[in-house]
């Protein structure tokens, strides 16, 4: 068991370092199990590869395709992008605000068979889905035995 320890000063005598047994206690009759720490929009991201492309999947309900920046740049793939808040009128109380809003950014360093050329991208029902084309040299290819 951790005690933390506490500065004693009793006037006169020089401060002395004495061990605090309740100081545990206090921090876990603090502690809430349901507070939730207020944390910044970060979206989920799937990435695979299959033999043709690879392809970025990102779950993005809200974000607007306006919002939306794809780009790559020196074999890095970066998406940036928001989500806004819902405006707040006078006279509306909230008593749960747990969805989260703000900018985010994403980077993915792609490998050197990705080709920068062949990319699509398409946001439907909220989910980002990039493909990514492989070089034709990349691709598996089937050698033909000669008898």
């Amino acid at each position: 068991m951790s005690l933390t320890l506490r500065r004693e000063n009793t006037g006169t005598a020089p401060a002395r370092y004495v061990r605090d047994p309740f100081a545990l206690a206090r921090e876990l009759f603090a502690w809430d199990p349901y507070a939730r720490a207020a944390t910044a929009f970060a979206p989920s991201f799937d990435v695979k590869e299959t033999a043709e492309a690879f392809v970025v999947r990102a779950d993005l309900p809200g974000v607007e395709e306006k919002d939306l920046d794809v780009s790559i740049h020196n074999g890095v793939l970066t998406i940036t992008g928001s989500r806004q808040a819902e405006e707040r009128k006078e006279g509306e109380s909230f008593y749960l605000y747990e969805r989260q809003f703000g900018s985010f950014s994403r980077s993915f360093a792609l490998p050197e068979i990705a080709d920068a050329e062949k990319i699509g991208a398409q946001l439907r029902g909220g989910v980002l889905e990039l493909s990514i084309g492989k070089r034709a040299e990349a691709k598996p290819r089937k050698i033909e035995i000669k008898k």
